[in-house]
């Protein structure tokens, strides 16, 4: 057995030498050691030290000689060492099943042993297996039940991993403020390892989080520190991904010059080191960049240039940007159905990526310059051929759709008029009977509301419709009275094709969820990501916004809200259409979201007229229908933001406005982002965070 050691320690020596003079003093020790837990100690120190060079193989052949020695001398420390060792080897190698069999395997040996860190190890390790399948919660109540006892003893190594595991988890399940907490924990422990780099990781980490946060000046901040402790020979790719980060933050910051400075540097940079990946963000954000500033010749050759790269190599987050940015050049140049084909591309795919992405809901656990292409690439637009012929047929169609939407919604109001027959009946029957009249009452008025909500979403129904489907009308009536010829018609198609889809998603979001409520008005949560919500408003508000010269700004970012979604999408379509009614040319609006105790908090801002404090306290009040007129002379009904707050109280939400005259108006919504059992209490005003 000591020949065979002497003979593995020289081998050994050659390959690691340079690596590690600890493992080559470690081997010669082991060789004249006697076979007792002596010896065992000193190879479970060895193998410590080929695992952290990633020694695998040469790790193994230690294990099975030290589990076998461990067994033979009934060393069970020993054996739940090797077993953990082993463990360890098959989750590097990503055999997590093997890996997973082993730990428990351990852990039953470290706790017949009642070695509580030997534990913690093991919850560690299953904790990291476990978030990088994806299982957050069941790894999340591994690690954090690992950390205490690792903070007691000062075990900084291991910190270092429980941390960033618990970051990992918090960021993929979008709690930014917890992931925020523990990167910042991993890189006070790592900073004091030197981990070189640990920290490098961790910064990077952390800057990703600020940016998700939209707090850019924060992000630009982490990502230079980590720029600064990059290695020129080592770090390459490192390097090309950082750079169009700080670009882009700097580009949500509407810092155009140093944007351009990373951005340019960042594509060059990329270029040179072969970084497909590197060059595609550059080339997303760059073609943005150019967009914002009417290059749009240099930003189309960006942008075909990186979608092809992003087919490629089949990034589908990059792919959906640059859908985003097809759509966005298409709609300034007029080319609106290559913007239509590219919406639908953008949709389809953002819904697939949905699909895959199922939101986990973790529970509170105690315990713990502009680029000049030298050879333009022009895109081929999709075939508008078939699109062309087909859409005056589809025109019709819609037109069919929305009569006889309408006829239902005639339908549900003459219902509406039944049900108010029968409370009158129930009033008069209530007063025979003394004894069920609490009862009736609570009846009474709880069917009263409900026909009080009804009544003012359908008087507000036809308000909001009638200006796409008169435009649609006008249209068709000109065809019909040959008007104009059937090229001219065809020219007009785009406009006419808009103004049917803004109606027909109106009109079906409105029936999708009246047709849930003939009954009553109980409302169906549901957990969705809000994000998307602003998305598909935002896009049925292009055309207007581009006719009144205003901007919108999206700084919404993905996260969940817990309620009824047809009525979320009817309450934040009223307030991006007040806004957009309320600003003028040069106005900006601007869509927001973000934590708040818990809820979520969204925000809808805009820079317009602005609202008296006087006219604040009408706009909720039901009784009032109160109402002025738009930027352009736009008419309401002044029933728009009384059912808001209907709808939003119903799924146990509160909304509110702060506005000054001519200064702009804020609109918040706070709503739970989990399923509560009573409606939360209003202990603080959320504006004064926002």
């Amino acid at each position: 057995m000591k020949q065979l050691y002497l003979i593995f320690a020289l081998m050994l020596s050659l390959v690691v030498t340079s690596q590690n003079d600890k493992i080559d003093e470690l081997t010669v020790k082991l060789a004249y050691q006697a076979q007792d837990s002596t010896k065992v100690e000193t190879s479970l120190l060895l193998i410590d030290e080929l695992l952290k060079v990633e020694a695998y193989d040469k790790a193994l052949l230690f294990i099975n000689q030290t589990s076998e020695l461990s067994e033979n001398i009934n060393y069970e420390k020993g054996v739940a060492e090797t077993t953990f060792y082993k463990a360890r080897i098959y989750s590097e190698r990503n055999d997590y099943l093997n890996a997973i069999e082993n730990y428990r395997a351990s852990k039953t040996y470290f706790q017949q042993l009642q070695d509580t860190l030997g534990v913690a190890k093991v919850n560690n390790q299953i904790g990291l297996i476990e978030i990088k399948r994806g299982n957050y919660a069941f790894g999340l109540q591994h690690a954090l039940s690992a950390i205490p006892i690792f903070e007691d003893r000062n075990l900084d190594e291991e910190l270092s991993v429980a941390y960033n595991n618990l970051a990992d988890a918090y960021y993929n399940t979008n709690q930014l403020d917890k992931a925020l907490d523990y990167s910042t924990k991993t890189l006070q422990v790592r900073e004091r390892l030197n981990d070189e780099n640990g920290i490098k990781q961790t910064l990077i980490t952390i800057a990703k989080i600020h940016f998700d946060q939209n707090n850019y000046t924060r992000a630009i901040t982490f990502y230079e520190r980590a720029l600064n402790r990059f290695d020129p020979e080592t770090d390459q790719e490192l390097r090309g991904s950082i750079l169009p980060q700080i670009g882009m933050s700097y580009l949500k910051l509407n810092n155009q010059d140093k944007a351009a400075e990373y951005l340019v540097e960042g594509l060059k940079y990329n270029r040179r080191i072969n970084n497909d990946k590197g060059v595609l963000e550059s080339l997303n954000a760059v073609a943005d960049l150019n967009l914002k500033q009417k290059n749009f010749r240099t930003a189309e050759n960006q942008i075909v240039e990186a979608y092809r790269i992003a087919t490629r190599t089949d990034n589908q987050q990059e792919l959906l940007a640059n859908y985003r940015l097809r759509i966005a050049l298409d709609s300034s140049r007029g080319r609106f159905q290559n913007a239509f084909y590219w919406q639908n591309q953008f949709y389809d795919l953002k819904e697939e990526l949905s699909r895959n992405t199922i939101p986990v809901i973790i529970p509170e656990i105690n315990e713990a310059e502009p680029i000049q292409m030298e050879n333009p690439i022009v895109s081929d637009p999709p075939d508008n051929s078939e699109t062309k012929t087909s859409n005056p047929i589809l025109i019709y169609g819609l037109i069919a759709g929305l009569l006889v939407s309408l006829a239902l919604l005639i339908f549900m109001y003459l219902k509406n008029d039944k049900d108010k027959k029968q409370l009158e009946e129930l009033r008069g029957g209530s007063k025979s009977l003394k004894i069920e009249n609490k009862h009736l009452k609570e009846e009474t008025a709880q069917l009263k509301e409900v026909n009080q909500v009804k009544d003012k979403l359908f008087s507000i129904v036809s308000h909001d419709l009638k200006d796409s489907i008169s435009s649609i009308k006008a249209f068709l009536d000109l065809l019909k009275d040959d008007a104009i010829t059937k090229e001219e018609f065809n020219q007009l198609i785009p406009e006419l094709s808009e103004n049917a889809n803004n109606a027909s998603s109106l009109l079906f979001n409105l029936l999708n969820w009246s047709k849930s409520q003939l009954q009553n008005l109980n409302p169906k949560p549901e957990l969705f990501n809000i994000q998307e919500v602003f998305q598909t408003k935002i896009a049925l508000v292009d055309k207007k916004v581009v006719d009144k010269g205003i901007m919108i700004i999206d700084e919404s970012r993905r996260d969940f809200v817990y309620a009824d979604r047809s009525m979320l999408e009817i309450v934040i379509q009223n307030l991006i259409t007040n806004a957009v009614k309320f600003s003028g040319k040069g106005d900006v609006i601007t869509v927001s979201n973000q934590d708040y105790n818990g809820n979520a908090l969204i925000c809808v801002e805009d820079t317009g007229i602005g609202i008296s404090q006087e006219n604040i306290e009408k706009l909720f009040n039901a009784r009032n229908n109160f109402t002025t007129v738009g930027t352009k002379n736009e008419k309401g009904t002044g029933l728009g933001l009384t059912i808001a707050k209907d709808l939003v109280e119903l799924n146990n939400g509160r909304i509110w406005v702060e506005s000054t005259p001519n200064i702009g108006s804020k609109f918040f919504i706070e709503l739970p982002k989990a399923a509560l059992g009573s409606k939360p209490e209003n202990t603080q005003r959320a504006s004064e965070k926002a």
